[in-house]
């Protein structure tokens, strides 16, 4: 972590989420805080999630992704991004129970045959 913000300063003025993104398609691997909360597919929502649980500081990344989730549904509401800030925001309120509550909806979602 220590590193990424060393490289982050030197690389200023750039964003912070901007920053996440040019690290992520680097390959290299990311220490959840670095990392940040990935949106671009719900298994991808589910691992960074659950990656963030542990990580006291981990709050702020979880609001602003759903800050920009919100941003999204709004300019274009479709029924994935409305689960994913439903996804979020019980991460934000109920972080202890996250775990359970998620292996609940995957299995609610689950399209039955």
């Amino acid at each position: 972590m220590a590193e990424a913000a060393e490289l982050l300063a030197a690389l200023q003025p750039v964003s912070s989420s901007h920053f996440r993104r040019l690290l992520r398609e680097s390959g290299a691997p990311l220490a959840p805080l670095v990392e940040g909360v990935r949106q671009d597919t719900l298994d991808q929502l589910e691992r960074t999630l659950l990656a963030l649980l542990d990580e006291p500081e981990a709050r702020r990344l979880v609001i602003e992704a759903r800050d920009h989730a919100r941003m999204a549904q709004r300019r274009s509401p479709t029924p994935e991004r409305e689960e994913k800030l439903l996804w979020m925001t019980v991460w934000l309120e109920n972080r202890p129970l996250f775990r359970d509550w998620l292996q609940l909806r995957r299995v609610k979602l689950q399209p039955t045959a």
